[in-house]
This record gives C-alpha cells, structure tokens and sequence, in this order.
C-alpha cells in the first residue's frame, strides 16, 4: 500500500472532513455544489457510492443552532423586551448564520469519520446453531 492510500489518522480524516476534502487523499474535493457530492475525487478517484450522511449533518447543526439562537432570544427578551420586528430582524439573519454556515463542514466531517470508521449497513449475519 503506497502512503498516497495509506489509511489516515483520526485527526486527518477530522482535518479533511471539516475542508471538505477527500477522505482517502485529502487533496481531491468532495462536493461539486454547496451539498452536491461529487461521484469520485478526481484526485485518487475513490469512489463515493459509499456515502450515505443521511440527516445526521441536519440534526446536529439543528440542536446546536437552536441553542444558541433560543438562549440569545431569551437574553436579549428579558433585558431589554425589544418589538417583534426588531427579533425578528435579529433572529432570522441569526438562524441563517449558524444552520447555512457549518451545515457543509458537518455533512463533510460526518462522511470522512464514515470513511475512517469503515461504516456500513448493518448485516444480519448468519449462525449455524448445534
């Protein structure tokens, strides 16, 4: 195995995925759009069928977002009780930020800890009982 396919450590395949970067090379890029994946890295041409993110990037940047934009609202409502369209004003632009922002860097870092960990489906496996 050459060291251009070597496996990566924990902490490289962290540092690729919050890049966007391949998994396996981490010079080829992941996404072809803001969350379009490629089919292979044109780098080593690993090929990406593998992946399967699912929701997990979505949820996670929901729970962290929520936290931070509920706790700033509460702060902000209870010193200094400001109109509707003024939380409004502050709110939206708020929940843009922290959802759009990291959703990328996440849905990539979930996919490479997939790719380090060698995560797959489950299979039921079959036993020969006595």
């Amino acid at each position: 195995m050459s060291s251009f396919h070597a496996r990566p450590t924990l902490s490289q395949t962290i540092l690729r995925g919050i890049a966007s970067k391949c998994p396996r090379c981490g010079k080829g890029k992941l996404f072809s759009g803001f969350l379009t994946l490629r089919p292979s890295c044109d780098r080593c041409e690993l090929d990406y069928a593998f992946i399967d993110a699912g929701d997990g990037p979505a949820v996670f940047i929901i729970l962290i977002a929520g936290f931070i934009v509920v706790a700033a609202a509460l702060i902000v409502e209870v010193k200094y009780q400001p109109p509707l369209w003024l939380h409004a004003a502050l709110w939206i632009p708020l929940v843009l930020a922290v959802t759009l922002w990291p959703l990328r860097a996440m849905k990539s870092l979930l996919i490479s800890l997939q790719f380090h960990h060698k995560a797959a489906e489950g299979r039921l496996v079959s036993r020969n009982h006595p």
